[in-house]
């Protein structure tokens, strides 16, 4: 049995040593697939932590447009890719064929090493989706997701969803199942846990499940050991600074129209102040979009009054509850009697100025694309904790 075992480890070793040599004689950048693409916050993070997004797939005509106008302007203020962006697929999800992805992918040859990533729609897990659950329209996308990772066989896969897939004991059921498909069939070594935006330094308190996996060569090449099932094992992202963000003296509310003092001992950035009052907005593109409204509570709310479930005015110098701006949800400027701006949202969300939504699409659809979004500075992070990982196993 403990020859067994060594003989194991040597094969994994062996192997990410000859993945290595190819990466290396070839100099290439790790390509990874991003399903349920939305618009693109999710790519632009791991884009940022060095990763290439070589194949997309969303199959709402609406967001392949948005997707195609963001993200061009997007790469081509950083000369990442010069020619425009285009979804790469727009079918269903449910239609999709393993082969004819890799091949849409990377056409006759896939490389020794490749990821996955992708948010499968999520409303059912959560409050607004009544529950529904697995067996929910939406809900079903995330098994479908499950299913499509254990045909492509990427070598490392990134599943992002709501917390309630986790915190409620019926949803977490169904996502331990999905786990313990990929880990006893598929090989896969799992991890997964509840990442805080704010904790990220994200000026948002959006909490989000992360689910991440490994073939087992690499995550024992990684660690040097093989994981155990029941612990946690991947160094999930973390800034120290910001790891107690919601227990601080936050200030509370300020009558509107006064000019609240800046508090002590609170992280600016931690605070919509920057992304709503620093190089003005309104003067970007997307910057005088938002909803017109003429409800007097525009005029009344006070500033950083977020207790009701609409109208919740932003402070300055707070942070953002979730961007979700659905079932009647309404955030209010902090000093402003408006509703925030397409552009003051994309901010929230951390995605570049220099990406731009089209003029003519409808705000309904912007505002659905942004706050569907992983905030890209999160997804970030998350990316540089792959590349840290795959970096530990010999790959980079």
């Amino acid at each position: 049995m403990l020859f067994a075992t060594r003989l194991g480890r040597l094969r994994s070793k062996v192997q990410v040593a000859k993945i290595i040599s190819r990466l290396k004689a070839i100099g290439m950048v790790i390509p990874v697939l991003s399903f349920f693409t939305g618009g693109g916050f999710l790519d632009i993070g791991f884009e940022q932590a060095g990763f290439k997004v070589v194949w997309t797939n969303d199959n709402s005509p609406v967001f392949a447009r948005m997707y195609s106008h963001g993200m061009s302007s997007w790469r081509k203020s950083v000369k990442s890719r010069p020619r425009m962006s285009e979804i790469s697929n727009t079918e269903n999800a449910e239609s999709l064929k393993a082969v004819a992805v890799k091949r849409e992918a990377f056409g006759n040859g896939t490389p020794d090493i490749f990821g996955v990533i992708g948010g499968p729609p999520c409303p059912d897990f959560s409050n607004g989706g009544n529950h529904a659950g697995q067996h929910g329209r939406h809900g079903k996308l995330t098994k479908t997701f499950v299913d499509l990772i254990a045909r492509i066989k990427p070598n490392f896969f990134v599943i992002e969803n709501v917390a309630g897939l986790y915190r409620f004991r019926k949803h977490r059921r169904f996502l331990e199942e999905q786990v313990a498909f990929l880990r006893q069939d598929k090989g896969y070594v799992i991890d997964y846990t509840l990442l805080n935006s704010l904790h990220l330094g994200v000026p948002q308190n959006r909490e989000r499940l992360f689910v991440v996996g490994f073939k087992r060569r690499l995550a024992t090449a990684a660690l040097g050991h093989r994981p155990c099932v029941n612990e946690p094992w991947f160094p999930w992202p973390c800034i120290n600074e910001y790891r107690g963000s919601l227990s601080l003296v936050w200030p509370s509310t300020s009558k509107f129209g006064e000019t609240p003092s800046k508090p002590e001992d609170i992280p600016m950035e931690l605070t919509v102040y920057p992304a709503l009052f620093q190089n003005n907005p309104e003067k970007m593109a997307n910057g005088i979009e938002w909803f017109n409204s003429y409800s007097k509570k525009f005029h009344e709310r006070a500033e950083g009054d977020v207790s009701s479930k609409s109208f919740k005015r932003l402070h300055r110098y707070r942070y953002s509850p979730t961007v979700w701006y659905g079932n009647q949800e309404v955030h209010l400027h902090p000093s402003k009697p408006r509703r925030l701006s397409v552009r003051e949202c994309l901010r929230i969300q951390t995605v570049p100025d220099q990406y731009e939504l089209p003029e003519d699409e409808s705000l309904s659809a912007k505002f659905k694309l942004i706050c569907n979004g992983v905030p890209c500075r999160m997804a970030e992070h998350m990316g540089h904790a792959i590349a840290s990982f795959l970096k530990d196993a010999g790959i980079d």
